[in-house]
């Protein structure tokens, strides 16, 4: 489950709303729409940050779409509890409609899982389809989150970072080290992904652990 739902009071909840509020000043110049939610390793908690920051834009009364881009390792339908019969590469090859596959989880929060996982998940990622759909959806939500695996592990990162206005870094607190942050920096800045800015997570402050995020990147 995610604090921003179970817990709405919580210190980690209003992390989230204090990075839902400076993500959205931050587009006072450049509009941020699609936004890539990646982190350098697995398990620093980049798909619990792209669903409660989802959630909290929606909260916001903004239309939010969440899209499950980890074609390998998808977790969202797990996290949301729902079915991942069909989701986004079903949608990629022409088989679903988007109406069809995504769901409509709570008022202004629709969820799109992976689908069924192919056998070329970057080539997929970085298709004009790809591309299609992002442009066909930033018509319909405010904000389209892209939960992506962990860059240092594969491309799909960086080729989503390419597409998108935005991309969120998730550091683990002291797990995810300074010279794996640097290079993931690095991989996002050679597709010239902008990078937004870095969501350090699991900082324990006494008896809470939340989320906070720490600035832009330049």
């Amino acid at each position: 489950m995610f604090i921003v739902e179970t817990k709405p009071k919580s210190i980690a909840a209003e992390s989230y709303r204090t990075l839902r509020t400076n993500l959205q000043y931050s587009s006072f110049d450049k509009e941020y729409k699609v936004i890539v939610v990646t982190s350098s390793e697995p398990g620093e908690g980049k798909s619990t940050t792209a669903g409660n920051l989802a959630m909290s834009l929606a909260q916001g009364e903004k239309k939010v779409i969440l899209i499950d881009c980890d074609l390998r390792k998808p977790s969202l339908h797990k996290r949301f509890k729902i079915s991942n019969i069909m989701g986004l590469s079903d949608v990629l090859i022409g088989r679903e409609v988007i109406e069809n596959a995504a769901t409509r989880y709570k008022k202004n929060i629709t969820v799109l899982t992976s689908g069924k996982i192919p056998p070329n998940p970057s080539e997929m990622l970085g298709s004009k389809a790809m591309t299609a759909l992002l442009n066909e959806l930033q018509g319909i939500f405010d904000y389209i989150i892209l939960d992506t695996p962990p860059i240092q592990a594969v491309t799909d990162s960086q080729i989503l970072g390419a597409k998108a206005d935005g991309v969120i870094l998730v550091v683990k607190a002291e797990k995810t080290k300074k010279e794996s942050v640097q290079n993931s920096i690095n991989l996002l800045k050679k597709v010239n992904a902008h990078i937004i800015g870095t969501v350090l997570n699991g900082v324990d402050n006494k008896r809470n652990k939340y989320y906070y995020y720490y600035g832009e990147k330049k």
